[in-house]
């Protein structure tokens, strides 16, 4: 018989955050860096944790050159050559601390990733990302890569469950990237059915992670900047952005020209166009999950980066928190009921997201 789990489980949309009294004259008092000490690298992070996600039409070095310059991290994505690497670690040093190189398990992968860090030793994180974290093999890769590289910080993931988050933690990784489904080019949960709301995996996710010091990232979900103050005092310690970083003049994917109107391509890794880029053809035994879309051109992504941090600034000042590493202590969630639900999201709410 198959198990059915009948607890309330939340998306971003289903809740609000309670606005509780502050001592906070201005959101230029709040603090958004954050200092992270890694369980298992011990090495230090410092800086403002939203992460451009490690897709080829977000995580690329012009991303990456223009966060940094927020305190901001990129997973750059895998695809990016040691040469390329080479060139933009003497364009950019300061760079260097907000990035990751990206590695998924397949043939060739490692030996790629392990050339890029003897280039730019500099480099001190990297991003194991395949779309199923629950495999055996994707478990004895990360600890393959820990024994590799002993002081690389990792990040591994993705998963939506406490008892994954743990064995990834305890095999190696130092942070876990949480979110199977949510994003807005995804269809994984359309395909296969598989996924969890992501607030919930996020509040428990992190209360698993936090217990072995480890951290976590969310991963997917995120339509504007309410949802990433959201994941934030859910207890995510960084949040990764895909959507919200597409269609800029640093995002990768091609320009298109349609009367009159300017458009970037943006798709999921999972998507045919992804796999026919990059692998000649979709495999006969694979299914897309994901899709391709035109995002209305939206100029520097500066622009939009100041305006994410804005929002959480404020989302701050509203719970009474000094400081982004407070969002959780301060952060009560209010459920919204269905029609308050249709009226934020403009129609009836899903049970999935694309």
């Amino acid at each position: 018989m198959p198990n059915i789990t009948y607890d309330v489980k939340l998306d971003f949309k289903d809740v609000l955050l309670k606005p509780k009294r502050s001592t906070l004259k201005s959101r230029a008092e709040v603090d958004l860096n954050r200092e992270i000490v890694f369980r298992n690298s011990k090495k230090t992070y410092k800086g403002v944790p939203l992460i451009a996600s490690n897709m080829d039409t977000v995580g690329t070095l012009e991303m990456a050159k223009a966060l940094a310059q927020h305190g901001c991290f990129t997973c750059v994505h895998k695809y990016i050559s040691v040469e390329d690497w080479t060139k933009f670690a003497k364009e950019c040093p300061e760079a260097l601390p907000h990035v990751a190189v990206s590695s998924g398990t397949a043939e060739g992968d490692f030996d790629r990733m392990k050339a890029i860090l003897a280039a730019v030793p500099e480099i001190s994180f990297v991003c194991l990302d395949v779309a199923n974290g629950y495999s055996e093999h994707f478990v004895l890769y990360v600890r393959k890569v820990r024994e590799t590289f002993p002081d690389i910080t990792i990040m591994a993931g993705n998963v939506v469950t406490c008892e994954m988050v743990e064995e990834l933690i305890l095999s190696g990784a130092d942070i876990i990237k949480v979110g199977i489904g949510p994003g807005s080019v995804c269809t994984t949960r359309k395909k296969t059915g598989v996924g969890y709301p992501q607030l919930s995996a996020v509040l428990e996710c992190a209360d698993a992670a936090h217990g072995l010091g480890g951290h976590i990232i969310s991963d997917g979900g995120c339509t504007c900047p309410g949802d990433v103050a959201k994941a934030f005092g859910a207890g995510a310690d960084f949040v990764m952005m895909g959507g919200m970083l597409a269609g800029h003049e640093q995002s990768g994917g091609k320009d298109i020209e349609e009367n009159g109107r300017r458009y970037k391509e943006f798709y999921g890794m999972a998507s045919e166009t992804a796999m026919k880029l990059h692998s000649g053809k979709v495999a006969e035994y694979r299914a897309s999950e994901g899709k391709s879309v035109r995002v209305p051109f939206r100029g520097d992504v500066n622009k939009t980066v100041l305006d994410v941090l804005g929002g959480i600034r404020s989302a701050c000042t509203y719970v009474g928190a000094g400081k982004l590493k407070e969002m959780p202590k301060r952060t009560t969630f209010i459920r919204v009921t269905q029609q308050l639900n249709e009226i934020f999201s403009g129609g009836p709410p899903s049970d999935t997201k694309e």
